[in-house]
């Protein structure tokens, strides 16, 4: 909404927002020209108010000059749209097991109505973005996933068969270094190709991951629902080693949840990737602030 009479701000309001903007100019210069992978999902995807918020930041990071590419999941809408057509999947260790009829869903979601949205919504904000998914020019070639674990009875260990679900077994990122010499943002649905045109569904966070080491990304943002990694008391911990991540799985200071995150971020920039952040996408312009302000808002992983 523009401001009106009633509602203009007064003179010491516009020059704390000249100051906000003077101060991030040497961050800008710092990401000039430099490639930014976002993994964007949770609430911040869900929230309506944060969802324009998102989109207006990710539009202002390529009228900077930066170039951002977002990568999104989409779990709980997929969950809704099975449970309305009755469809039941099993989880396995956690992970969803898809069948054929459930990966048809799977890719309707992610790059239909999910993907279309976010593009939609950066359109909107004044941008030019483009919706794809890792099936498009050859973007993600995918093969199954394999995990195994030990039979309880036999102590033998046993291959888990999740259906279509994949990892990245190549990036090919031609598509993206064409977006990025043009004013096109583009918004990535995890989905990749297999050996024999099969589809996979590929962890979001994996695929933001994957895509950001072979872009050459300054920086791997992964929006969540926490704040950051937490420290035994409950604190953010505002950066971290590699060296220190791995020694705080070990601990169990990160646990859960947390682990394949920082696992993701801990390939990354073993891979090139300057320095990987977990921040909480619920707090309104997180990517701003990060990449914006001298401490951030989450925590910062970077290699030994």
């Amino acid at each position: 909404m523009s401001d009106t009479p009633d509602t203009m701000p007064d003179r010491d309001t516009w020059l704390e927002r000249a100051k906000v903007l003077s101060e991030a100019l040497p961050f800008m210069r710092q990401f000039s020209d430099e490639t930014v992978v976002v993994k964007y999902g949770g609430n911040a995807m869900d929230k309506a108010d944060l969802s324009r918020l998102f989109a207006r930041d990710v539009t202002l990071l390529k009228q900077v000059g930066i170039h951002p590419v977002v990568v999104h999941g989409g779990g709980p809408q997929i969950d809704r749209m099975l449970k309305r057509l009755d469809i039941v999947t099993e989880r396995v260790d956690g992970l969803r097991y898809t069948d054929e009829a459930t990966v048809e869903v799977v890719e309707m979601i992610l790059s239909g109505s999910i993907n279309k949205r976010i593009v939609s919504a950066i359109n909107e904000a004044g941008g030019v973005a483009v919706g794809l998914s890792g099936k498009d020019g050859h973007l993600i070639r995918a093969r199954k996933l394999k995990r195994t674990r030990l039979d309880p009875d036999s102590g033998i260990p046993r291959t888990l068969d999740l259906g279509f679900v994949g990892e990245p077994a190549e990036i090919t990122p031609h598509i993206l270094d064409v977006f990025r010499e043009s004013d096109v943002i583009p918004v990535v649905a995890p989905l990749g190709m297999g050996p024999a045109g099969e589809t996979y569904n590929i962890n979001a966070d994996t695929a933001a991951g994957a895509i950001a080491a072979k872009c050459g990304a300054r920086r791997l943002l992964m929006l969540t629902d926490v704040a950051g990694v937490l420290d035994g008391a409950g604190n953010l911990i505002p950066e971290m080693t590699a060296a220190q991540v791995r020694s705080a799985i070990t601990d169990g200071t990160i646990s859960g949840g947390m682990i394949p995150k920082v696992e993701t971020c801990l390939e990354a920039v073993e891979q090139g990737v300057e320095a990987a952040v977990i921040l909480d996408g619920r707090v309104p312009h997180a990517v701003l602030l990060e990449l914006f302000t001298p401490h951030g808002v989450g925590t910062l992983i970077k290699a030994d």
